[in-house]
C-alpha cells in the first residue's frame, strides 16, 4: 500500500482506549499516533500489548491550534454527523491523519473546522473510540490495499492475485526498446 497514515484521538480519558488504538494503529501500518487536548497523561497504557510507542512516532498537543502534520498530510474526522461522508463511499487520501473524538463526546468545532474531510461509520449510534478507528484503518487498509477480487459465490477466491507486474523497461544498454 503506497502512502502513509497516522491516527489519533481529541479529549481522550482513558488510557486504556487510548492503549487499543494505538495497538491497533501499530498492527495496521500506521507510520504516526496523536492526542490532541488528553484530559490526562497516557504513559504507556497496558492495553497497548505491542509497546506501539517503542516502534513509532506518538506525539501529543495541548490544542488543536498547536497539532503539527507532514507537509500534504490531510486530516479527516471521523465523527457521527449528518453531512459527513459515510465510510464505505470515501477516497482514503495517500497522506492522511485520522483524528476521532472522546469518549462520550465529539471532536471539537475548532478539530472539525481543521479536518478537510469528515466521515462517519454508517451506524445508529457511537462506539468505542478503539473499535472505531480500527474500523476506519481497516477500510484504509481494504481500500488502498492490493487483493483478490471477492467471489461471487460465498467464501474466499478460488485463484490467488497475481504478482504486480512493473511496466516494461523504456531503455537497455543506452539504446530504446520498441
Amino acid at each position: 500500500m503506497r502512502g502513509y497514515f497516522g491516527i489519533g484521538v481529541e479529549g481522550i480519558s482513558k488510557p486504556l482506549n487510548f492503549g487499543n488504538l494505538a495497538r491497533s494503529g501499530h498492527g495496521f501500518g500506521a507510520s504516526f499516533i496523536f492526542t490532541v487536548a488528553a484530559t490526562q497523561a497516557i504513559g504507556k497504557p497496558g492495553s497497548d500489548t505491542t509497546k506501539s510507542r517503542d516502534h513509532l512516532p506518538w506525539y501529543s498537543y495541548d490544542t488543536v491550534e498547536e497539532m503539527r502534520l507532514p507537509d500534504d498530510c490531510r486530516l479527516v474526522g471521523v465523527e457521527l454527523t449528518p453531512d459527513a461522508v459515510e465510510l464505505p463511499s470515501f477516497r482514503h487520501p495517500a497522506k492522511a491523519a485520522y483524528v476521532l473524538g472522546p469518549e462520550g463526546g465529539s471532536l471539537s468545532p475548532a478539530m472539525i473546522d481543521k479536518c478537510e474531510f469528515t466521515v462517519k461509520i454508517p451506524m445508529d449510534f457511537c462506539i468505542n473510540v478503539a473499535m472505531a478507528g480500527a474500523i476506519v484503518m481497516y477500510d484504509r487498509m481494504h481500500s488502498l490495499g492490493r487483493f483478490a477480487e471477492r467471489p461471487i459465490a460465498a467464501g474466499g477466491p478460488k485463484e490467488l492475485l497475481r504478482p504486480h507486474i512493473h511496466g516494461k523497461k523504456l531503455y537497455s544498454g543506452g539504446q530504446r526498446l520498441p
